[in-house]
């Protein structure tokens, strides 16, 4: 199967470099030094929450299609947070799934929770929008950076009061967890084919730093698998389409929490 990861990492990085030629970097640092951003903790929340759903707006994905092409940001998110989300994550990749910086700041405007930007990040110019677009927290992904990017960005991102979450897919990317890495996430799905597997996070949690705050994200959809995780070890799961994919994601995220009370 075609690497969709490198396809949209190509992609990416034309993106960007077109976003820098029409709105230069120094333009979102004076807007950043003038501008006042509110933060909230994923890091804390997720700590005193006792389900730990980081709830998703996703509206498509490259393997399935469009999940909910007609949702809308600000009722999704608000949905969310009434529901019970410990914090929410909203994709920002318009080509491949679907969403845009408007809904970002759509989303942090209208929620008094953590917002992470969910983007496939080349750049620290996407770091400084991020902030600027509201989020308290964004997602690195080993798999689309080198080792030295990944401490460069997660360094540049403290210093703009953003958490990082480190995502790994494999044994291999544990070499990109530095001291700063306080937020780890391991993707169950391969992001070269879109297959997941939920037991990667199982097999992999050995490999991760205990003081860390870890993070199971994709394919998850048993509130049973929910408690088998948290009995591992993990405190966070970032879920999308599962809610995403019925009429009212702020309901099935209600149901959802629900199942999880009563095991």
């Amino acid at each position: 199967m075609q690497d969709i990861l490198n396809e949209i990492i190509t992609h990416k990085k034309r993106e960007v470099a077109r976003q820098i030629e029409e709105h230069p970097l120094s333009m979102l640092k004076q807007r950043l030094s003038v501008e006042s951003v509110p933060f909230y903790s994923l890091k804390t929340a997720l700590e005193k929450s006792s389900t730990g759903i980081i709830a998703e707006f996703k509206r498509r994905s490259p393997s399935k299609g469009w999940i909910n092409r007609s949702a809308e940001a600000t009722t999704v998110v608000q949905a969310y947070e009434l529901a019970g989300a410990a914090a929410l994550s909203v994709l920002t990749d318009e080509p491949y799934f679907g969403g845009t910086l408007t809904d970002l700041r759509a989303a942090t405007k209208s929620v008094s929770i953590p917002v992470m930007r969910k983007e496939f990040i080349v750049d620290e110019y996407q770091i400084y929008d991020a902030k600027l677009s509201g989020a308290s927290a964004i997602l690195l992904i080993a798999a689309a950076i080198t080792k030295e990017e990944s401490k460069r960005f997660t360094e540049l991102a403290g210093e703009l009061h953003l958490e990082v979450l480190l995502e790994l897919h494999d044994e291999r990317e544990t070499e990109y967890i530095t001291e700063h890495n306080r937020l780890i996430g391991i993707n169950n799905r391969n992001l070269g084919s879109f297959v997941t597997d939920i037991q990667k996070s199982f097999r992999m949690i050995d490999l991760l730093p205990r003081e860390a705050l870890l993070i199971s994200e994709s394919g998850i959809s048993d509130p049973q698998v929910v408690r088998e995780l948290r009995d591992a070890g993990y405190r966070g799961f970032l879920i999308g389409e599962n809610f995403m994919k019925s009429d009212d994601p702020g309901e099935s995220l209600g149901a959802f929490l629900k199942d999880i009370e009563r095991l």
